[in-house]
């Protein structure tokens, strides 16, 4: 009878995890360096909650999420550093682990951020890279917002200044028209009722309350829902540990586990691959699950367990494009890394493996029975 009973106090404490999950309202902050993201984000939330500076150099180093209410609603702001810089930069594959981990099970918005600027060949490559690194079921999630308003020429409107640009209508036609503007410098006293931040900023988040009651709730694909299984698995053990954490404590213990046994498995899966999982397209989210759920757990045993939290990127990765480069340079990585003690260490392991190797266990991959492959 006692067992019984702590068994159901211990699933009321789970339950109670996630009571109000559909209130509070996930938001992704996209963009290149340098184009306000920070300070967008300060101005949703009204209160200065990320680092911000006012050179081109970026503040954003590090996924990082803040929560708080705005117009009625409990919004959580996910900033990310420059997912779609055109640089290729291994060091960001640990900050969108991160993100994946810290908007589970999936968020209710991307917000692409741009600037009102002229319109020069980097601008359209970022352009560019987010129109084919995004799903189109994640595009039903996406809304467009500019940034540097005030910079609109005389009477003008961002819809207006969209029309001056094919790439730039093909972007937010993609996204449903949606499309909003702000000035995170200047809109703060307002001029209008436009050139206002108070009021673009209610406009924004009507779009989002509407946009998320017509997509029914938040976006998520397969691998965003392992990941919650993930956390949700994590925050059994801790409440079963006796822990008398917050829940949302509890929650925040549980990511960070996560996200560290994520950065490990995903040693040699490349940035590319990441992003474009995270963002819905169907053979990236296919080839991560695939790796991190079906083959790498059946290659030499269990797969790591909980690691020291580490707040350094991994980067030097080795990882190759194609479907089958990808498995094996994933599980070179992965059995490079998987005794490693701290994501630096996993990194560094991964990136001195020789190559070489990774023939060897695509081989293994193959050998694997089927049923193994098709386990969720």
């Amino acid at each position: 009878m006692f067992a019984h009973l702590k068994e159901t106090l211990f699933l009321n404490k789970i339950t109670s995890l996630h009571k109000g999950a559909l209130s509070e309202y996930r938001i992704v902050l996209l963009g290149k360096t340098g184009v306000g993201k920070s300070s967008f984000g300060n101005s949703i939330l009204g209160k200065r909650a990320f680092d911000t500076n006012f050179s081109s150099a970026s503040t954003t180093n590090s996924c990082k999420s803040e929560s708080d209410s705005r117009c009625g609603m409990n919004i959580s702001i996910i900033d990310t550093p420059g997912f779609f810089d055109t640089r290729n930069d291994e060091n960001l594959k640990s900050e969108i682990v991160k993100c994946i981990t810290e908007c589970s099970p999936g968020p209710h918005a991307f917000l692409i951020v741009l600037r009102v600027d002229r319109y020069t060949v980097q601008e359209e490559e970022v352009v560019q890279k987010i129109l084919t690194t995004f799903g189109k079921d994640a595009l039903r999630y996406a809304v467009v917002v500019f940034t540097h308003g005030d910079d609109l020429g005389e009477g003008q409107t961002i819809d207006e200044f969209v029309q001056e640009n094919e790439k730039l209508k093909e972007l937010v036609r993609d996204c449903g028209g949606r499309c909003h503007v702000l000035d995170n410098k200047y809109w703060k006293h307002p001029q209008d009722d436009y050139r206002n931040n108070s009021v673009q900023i209610e406009k924004l988040l009507n779009t989002i309350k509407t946009m998320v009651s017509e997509n029914k709730g938040c976006y998520t694909n397969e691998m965003l829902q392992k990941v919650e299984e993930d956390i949700k698995t994590e925050e059994r053990k801790i409440v079963a540990s006796g822990t008398s954490l917050r829940k949302d404590k509890i929650r925040e213990w549980a990511k960070k586990i996560v996200c560290n046994k994520l950065l490990i498995k995903a040693a040699g899966i490349t940035t590319g691959a990441l992003l474009g999982a995270l963002f819905g397209l169907i053979a990236s989210v296919t080839l991560v699950v695939l790796l991190i759920w079906k083959v790498l757990p059946h290659i030499n045993g269990a797969l790591v367990g909980s690691v020291p939290v580490a707040g350094v990127a991994a980067g030097g990765i080795v990882g190759v494009a194609t479907l089958a480069g990808a498995v094996e340079g994933a599980v070179v990585g992965y059995k490079a890394a998987k005794n490693a003690k701290t994501v630096c260490e996993a990194a560094k392991y991964a990136k001195d493996s020789n190559i070489d190797n990774a023939k060897v266990m695509f081989n293994e991959v193959y050998k694997l029975k089927p049923e193994h492959l098709k386990k969720a």
